[in-house]
């Protein structure tokens, strides 16, 4: 079974307000499963919380954010996290103001057209490592926080 996520651990891994991860559920940038009224959340859907806050987090509007997420869904046929993951290195390149994806050394897609201005990389394939580590130290000291079963020791 795939490992999710409540909103609150999807706030702590990614660093955003619990607001924030609403409005995006709301806006259908990523749209987490439903379990009555609670949102459950894939690693593939906490990968791009984490990808996006890092963009936004780079002063990208929310709405160049998710143009580019619907590029890659619809030029590539996948989702984000899944298009970063995959074992070749994706990166997302920016002026500040234009977005491209390099999808090997002889390859950069213009995501958002005509830039004129110097680039920024921002390397996607690291912010998804950085939060599968945060996961799996967090699943390390959940399992050290654990009580130990406690034995007996006989009296001689």
């Amino acid at each position: 079974m795939e490992e999710r996520f409540t909103s609150a651990e999807v706030v702590e891994l990614s660093g955003i307000s619990a607001r924030q991860l609403q409005w995006w559920d709301e806006q259908r940038i990523v749209v987490p499963s439903r379990e009555g009224h609670r949102r459950l959340y894939s690693l593939d859907d906490l990968a791009e919380v984490a990808v996006i806050a890092d963009l936004r987090r780079r002063g990208f509007p929310l709405q160049r954010v998710r143009r580019v997420v619907r590029f890659l869904q619809r030029e590539l046929g996948s989702r984000l996290a899944q298009t970063v993951s995959g074992g070749s290195e994706y990166h997302l390149l920016t002026d500040g103001s234009h977005l491209y994806l390099e999808t090997s050394a002889k390859q950069i897609v213009d995501l958002l057209k005509n830039a004129r201005q110097p680039i920024l990389s921002v390397c996607l394939s690291d912010t998804v490592r950085q939060i599968r580590a945060s996961i799996r130290g967090r699943k390390k000291a959940s399992a050290s926080a654990r009580p130990q079963p406690h034995t007996r020791k006989k009296a001689l």
